[in-house]
């Protein structure tokens, strides 16, 4: 990542534990906010709004594998000071590294079209600006907090995590604003159920949108060089932080996916509307039901989380490039190449709602792609060391990387299905 080591594990354990803590705090919820991109806005009030609480299941199971997902994905960089494109380079042939960076380019397209179509929209909210202006703009500010990446991992975390906050912020006055939330409904969208046309789409999107693979290459990263750690023991230290790390992190995020189903369940679907999955849409409802500044949180929380998620984005299609071919292109080079199809979708004036939900179904065919290589690699003794995976962990993984991909199959099920009739 082209970082300097700044702290050894004997310098953060001489720093106290409550401090020590504080400074460990970062890669995770850089991860985070790839999890409430603005294509969760889209799909999770896409759910809520058509089908209620029937769909908390899925963002529920969706948080608990990313837990897993990015705790593996760090503990994978920790043990190995290599990221995880980095190890299948060195471990897989170059006919399938060339297939994994393929389709990471193309995952890493759908990403960005989702953020930076987030953050136009959140400009066009804020402020009334055209869309294709907005997403420039959008394209400007990227560019500023990609640019803290040269003053050091802390600064650019902490951006990331104030970021990260005024989107929690948001989505905090929102819930106590939209009220009612009974727990009866609650419990009961906890049963597994995808009865309803549309369902079975938008709970694969759902996932598509929280188990991002582009975060779970990143992730693996994010530990180079951060700190310095020489011995076992000094990277059971580094992995118990890791630990806290991921469960604060995406704890946070797994709160806010559920607020923004909840919320669009209490509004639109209990109040007998159709569903409500267009941001614009959203946005002028939540004025028209809760009042300016429901509406004005709404679209702060979405700017915050298009920005966010698309520094972060480009930083991890830099590990994806490098990673598997060693290539590396200018950070600046890198997010012009990326945002194109976003911007040309805004020139063109596509509905940028359905092409954002459509990018998270791309998004979730790419999961395994990340996945497996992930749960083959984290097993092994001699590439893990003293870190590799106990059988339990591995079973658990083995059994989110199967569910993510028996969802895939019946949604592309699904939909052949629906041409078909």
């Amino acid at each position: 990542m082209g970082v300097t080591t700044e702290l050894t594990v004997g310098e953060l354990r001489s720093t106290g534990r409550r401090r020590s803590m504080l400074l460990m705090l970062g890669p995770a919820f850089v991860a985070a906010v790839a999890y409430i991109d603005p294509g969760n806005f889209a799909t999770n009030f896409a759910a809520g709004s058509g089908y209620g609480y029937q769909l908390v299941w899925v963002v529920v199971m969706a948080n608990v594998m990313a837990m897993l997902v990015q705790y593996l994905s760090a503990k994978l960089g920790l043990a190995t000071g290599l990221n995880l494109p980095e190890l299948c380079r060195r471990e897989y042939g170059r006919r399938t590294n060339v297939m994994l960076w393929v389709q990471a380019e193309i995952v890493a397209m759908a990403t960005d079209l989702a953020e930076f179509v987030g953050a136009a929209i959140a400009l066009n909210l804020l402020f009334g600006m055209p869309m294709l202006p907005a997403g420039i703009v959008t394209a400007v500010l990227s560019f500023a907090i990609l640019a803290l990446r040269n003053r050091g991992f802390r600064a650019f975390e902490l951006a990331i995590i104030a970021l990260l906050g005024l989107v929690a912020a948001g989505f905090g006055y929102l819930v106590i604003r939209a009220g009612d939330y009974p727990p009866r409904e609650l419990m009961h969208g906890l049963i597994p159920d995808l009865s309803g046309a549309g369902a079975p789409a938008l709970a694969v999107g759902i996932i598509g949108a929280t188990v991002m693979p582009h975060v779970v290459y990143l992730h693996s990263a994010l530990h180079q060089n951060r700190i310095s750690a020489d011995t076992d023991a000094d990277r059971q230290t580094l992995l118990r932080y890791n630990r806290a790390d991921c469960l604060i992190g995406l704890g946070v995020a797994g709160l806010i996916n559920l607020a923004m189903l909840a919320i669009a369940a209490s509004l639109f679907h209990r109040g007998g509307g159709s569903e409500v999955s267009d941001l614009q849409q959203v946005h002028h409802e939540l004025g028209t039901l809760l009042g300016g500044g429901a509406a004005l949180a709404f679209a702060v929380a979405l700017l915050a989380s298009g920005l966010s998620s698309s520094s972060v984005g480009t930083q991890s299609g830099q590990v994806v490039m490098s990673g598997f071919m060693r290539l590396r292109l200018p950070v600046y080079l890198r997010r012009a190449i990326t945002m194109a199809p976003a911007l040309l979708l805004l020139a063109l004036g596509i509905d940028t709602t359905q092409a954002l939900i459509f990018s998270q179904i791309v998004l979730s065919f790419g999961i395994p792609f990340a996945l497996v290589p992930l749960l083959l690699l984290s097993r092994r003794r001699d590439v893990m060391g003293a870190l590799a995976n106990r059988p339990l962990t591995t079973v658990a993984m083995a059994v989110v990387t199967t569910v993510i991909i028996v969802l895939n199959v019946y949604l592309l099920a699904d939909t052949i299905a629906g041409w078909i009739t």
